[in-house]
């Protein structure tokens, strides 16, 4: 009877506790640092470190062609997001080994691997040169920066190295995207803007740190996602936000998510999630619904999701608005949302947000098999 009024009067761990005994390769420092690392990446980039940018500026590219896996593909799908709200060209993310078959040297390739090994994205970078396309290379070192090295037409931006390639997205985005304002293909945001932004993310960021704010809205939030299955939805142009919350809660919590894009999803998946007539998925009522807003969303599209919160059979839905004076900001901002929220749920979880054991064995067998 004493050993078990003994282990009842056990406190609880708070986050701070599971932090200190979870977070073995400091997680939450990279994530705390995420707004510097955007600031620092926009200053990496300019003419007078790399003059070669003015060279291609003067091309009359087709589109860019990202190539990258994983938190290293992540920043061409922002791009891709902006380009198609204000770019001067399309962007399109290629995934895997080789290239399209479309593909030609009017496209620009810029090749992104946090490592500069990852073999998809060598093999395709290694592809477009042989096609005598033009690669950017974004990486801290590895085969693909040796590219740079070994083809005139081949040319590398450094970033930062020492954590994992998922943690190191403000390093790779403001690299990438700074590189794609200074040859015109996206207009550049003024100076003063952009300071202002960088300080505005900067006071979110520090907002939605768990350790400071235990009891804060990122905490609560995740704390209620404990025992539901995730679905996250939102309109094409978060997209990149909705995939890259989608694998920030994959790696760093472990947990699956649903995305859903609006309005296209609405074509299709509104049945499964029932709400009119008897018709629905059997796990529809127990999904958690979280939905990713802006104040740049198109009025109809507003309209289709506030009509399916209306109807929708879960009960459990928060809506997740975006701050910000533009759709880079506002996809900023989710970025950092999304961060907190996947490595709080990771430490209730009583997971290491940096523990990626089945993606390294992978990695391991595909080395053994070679």
């Amino acid at each position: 009877m004493k050993m078990e009024q003994a282990e009842q009067n056990v406190p609880e761990p708070t986050l701070l506790d599971l932090a200190a005994t979870l977070d073995k390769e400091g997680m939450i420092g990279f994530t705390r640092r995420f707004h510097e690392d955007i600031q620092n990446g926009f200053d990496a980039v300019n003419t007078d470190l790399f003059p070669w940018l003015n060279d291609l500026k003067k091309a009359p590219w087709t589109g860019i062609l990202c190539l990258g896996m994983g938190g290293s593909a992540a920043g061409g799908d922002f791009l891709a997001a902006l380009a198609a709200q204000q770019g001067g060209c399309p962007v399109v993310v290629h995934r895997d080994y080789g290239l399209p078959a479309w593909f030609d040297a009017t496209w620009l390739v810029l090749a992104t691997s946090h490592s500069g090994n990852t073999e998809e994205t060598v093999a395709a970078a290694e592809a477009a040169l042989k096609r005598d396309a033009t690669v950017i290379v974004i990486a801290t070192g590895g085969v693909l920066a040796g590219l740079a090295e070994l083809s005139p037409r081949c040319y590398l931006i450094p970033t930062v190295g020492g954590q994992p390639p998922r943690t190191a997205f403000g390093h790779i985005f403001s690299r990438q995207l700074a590189a794609v304002e200074h040859l015109g293909l996206l207009p550049r945001q003024e100076q003063e803007e952009r300071h202002a932004m960088l300080e505005r993310l900067a006071a979110n960021n520090q907002h939605f740190d768990v350790l400071s704010q235990p009891e804060g809205d990122i905490a609560l939030l995740a704390a209620g996602l404990l025992e539901q299955p995730m679905c996250v939805v939102g309109p094409t142009e978060l997209s990149p936000a909705l995939n890259r919350f989608k694998n920030q809660m994959n790696e760093n919590a472990a947990r699956f998510v649903r995305i859903g894009v609006l309005p296209e999803m609405n074509h299709n998946e509104s049945v499964a999630w029932g709400g009119v007539g008897p018709d629905s998925d059997a796990s529809a009522s127990s999904q958690a619904l979280l939905l990713l807003t802006w104040p740049g969303m198109h009025p109809r599209v507003q309209q289709r999701l506030d009509w399916m919160v209306a109807h929708a059979s879960t009960e459990t839905a928060w809506n997740l608005v975006a701050e910000g004076h533009s759709l880079l900001e506002c996809l900023l901002y989710l970025c950092m949302v999304m961060d907190w929220l996947s490595i709080t749920l990771a430490f209730l979880h009583g997971k290491d947000p940096s523990a990626i054991a089945p993606i390294n064995a992978l990695k391991a067998h595909l080395d053994a098999v070679q």
